[in-house]
């Protein structure tokens, strides 16, 4: 259950600049009593504060849109204000990816034993600890998380920014067991963005895919805090899910 306020650890500091009010109002604080930290790190300066937070708001908001929110705290502790930078993304390691790219060290942003759930296996171990200490190797195109289900979902679709990259376009997804508090997350790799959108849409049509099978070691797919390409037509809103 989300805490009755998140501490961001701002007594006695202002925003740097009306803008920074603005946004950081927008993006964090009108929500911040609907915000749980599943990670955080705080330098022992007190200049920066990395999180993951999961946003229990977006339940009731668009269908399928992304839950969690990373957000880097930058402060000024001599002028006393601060700065902020944020990003909204579908699964845990991708956040931590984002924050790790931002000065956050790899091995501080670990998620709590506490929150959620627990890879189901060593595959699913092996994929997140790569999707965490990766560079921006992947831009996310689309995302759809299903929590209304028992068997939650979510579904993840990248392209390689560097276009030289065998199997451009991968799929990420990520299947929760609340039974047994665990998950599982598999990756697939496909040569257009017509095939990743084929399969996806067969998926939410309850036909039979094909398993996603990992691309050969050695390319990486973390993805970018913003697309690098042009967005391909998006898959359909999964509606009247057949599974």
């Amino acid at each position: 259950m989300a805490p009755a306020e998140m501490d961001f650890r701002l007594d006695g500091y202002e925003p740097a600049n009306d803008h920074v009010e603005k946004h950081f109002w927008q993006h964090i604080e009108i929500n911040q009593d609907m915000l749980t930290a599943l990670a955080e790190h705080h330098t022992d300066d007190g200049q920066h504060s990395y999180y993951v937070l999961h946003d229990g708001s977006v339940t009731w908001g668009i269908p399928g849109e992304p839950q969690l929110v990373a957000l880097h705290l930058h402060r000024d502790t001599q002028e006393r204000n601060f700065r902020f930078q944020h990003d909204v993304l579908p699964l845990p390691s991708m956040a931590q990816s984002w924050l790790i790219a931002r000065g956050c060290p790899p091995d501080a942003i670990g998620l709590s034993a506490d929150m959620g759930t627990t890879a189901a296996d060593d595959a699913t171990k092996a994929l997140e600890q790569r999707l965490m200490s990766d560079a921006d190797h992947f831009a996310l195109l689309h995302s759809y998380t299903d929590d209304t289900s028992a068997t939650q979902e979510t579904t993840v679709l990248l392209r390689a920014t560097d276009e030289r990259t065998p199997l451009p376009f991968r799929i990420l997804l990520e299947e929760v067991d609340l039974d047994n508090s665990t998950h599982t997350l598999r990756e697939g790799g496909f040569a257009t963005v017509e095939a990743a959108t084929e399969w996806w849409e067969n998926r939410w049509a309850g036909e039979d895919t094909p398993a996603l099978t990992a691309p050969p070691a050695g390319h990486r797919t973390t993805p970018s805090a913003a697309p690098a390409h042009p967005l391909p037509t998006m898959p359909p809103a999964p509606r009247g899910r057949g599974r």
